[in-house]
């Protein structure tokens, strides 16, 4: 999923559209995007969409955080609709994954759901509390296959005006909480995916810093506008010189005279070589995609979602 876009799970009159926008998958919010006022409504919207409406890619529920009293109503109207996966935001510590995955195998036992099939991607790094308890994320519930990150809620807490600078990129306690979702992604052994950018019509300023995003380590972007997809797309597929390189890697240090290091056009290569090169070819649909960080699991004007 180098994509994942948002639409409000109270306006299904852009559902359509978002299915259209050519994203990898679309995620229907019932949290920052939603009224409390409208949430109830907006739970029988999305479930009705994912029972009867066409799907055409995988189809993500936000919920609200799992102590807001919220979450468990939420996967109540809409796991018998059989989503294909969860977005938890505000996880404070490994304990509110638990308690999710507790919550999900319980309702898929009692819509005859195969155990594990609701998967499961967590935003890490909304609280202060979260970025301090980095290192419980190390060992998630088998169903969590990505973490990803937001700074708007993170602002709110530290008493922030602002996260960004005034060349529009963030401040450094958000480059710390991106570094840390990398790193409990990476120790996970999950997807990392990066957050949204507020921009919806300076599509080259998204897919610069999609760029960015990808060359650190991420393995896809959320969006909240259709306009976002195309240059996260292009950002996150390979050119064709990184996929000649790749295979390059590949073939030579298969070789059995290698001896685990060959050099390629005045490069020493070895193993940890050989995993960029097979993430490369992962990312274009290639290769092995069971690694952590390679192709990522079965996971108008107006904005079309909120921003975490």
């Amino acid at each position: 999923m180098r994509s994942m876009l948002f639409v409000p799970g109270d306006r299904p009159e852009r559902f359509d559209k978002a299915l259209r926008s050519g994203a990898d998958a679309v995620i229907f919010d019932l949290e920052d995007a939603v009224t409390v006022v409208s949430r109830p409504q907006a739970r029988v919207h999305v479930a009705t969409h994912l029972r009867d409406g066409a799907r055409g890619v995988p189809c993500w529920v936000r919920i609200n955080p799992v102590d807001s009293g919220e979450a468990l109503v939420d996967l109540g109207a809409i796991v018998a609709a059989r989503p294909d996966g969860i977005v938890l935001p505000k996880a404070r510590h490994l304990a509110d994954l638990r308690r999710l995955d507790h919550w999900l195998e319980a309702l898929e036992a009692a819509h005859g759901l195969r155990a594990g099939s609701i998967q499961v991607v967590a935003l890490v790094t909304e609280t202060a509390q979260a970025v301090l308890n980095g290192a419980e994320f190390a060992a998630p519930p088998a169903r969590v296959v990505g973490y990803t990150w937001g700074a708007e809620d993170l602002a709110a807490e530290v008493g922030a005006s602002a996260n960004r600078s005034a060349d529009g990129e963030f401040e450094h306690l958000y480059r710390l909480a991106r570094a840390s979702c990398l790193l409990m992604a990476a120790a996970a052994g999950v997807a990392a995916i990066d957050t949204t950018d507020v921009e919806f019509r300076d599509v080259a300023a998204v897919e610069r810093r999609a760029r960015t995003a990808r060359r650190d380590g991420f393995v896809g972007k959320l969006a909240i506008h259709p306009a976002q997809v195309a240059p996260i797309h292009a950002a996150f597929s390979p050119s064709s010189e990184e996929l000649a390189w790749a295979r390059r890697v590949v073939e030579a240090l298969a070789q059995p005279s290698s001896a685990g290091a060959v050099a390629i056009d005045g490069r020493m290569i070895d193993r940890p070589h050989l995993r960029q090169a097979e993430r490369i070819l992962a990312a274009a649909g290639q290769g092995d995609t069971s690694r952590p960080g390679g192709d990522s699991p079965d996971f108008s004007d107006e904005k079309m979602g909120q921003s975490p």
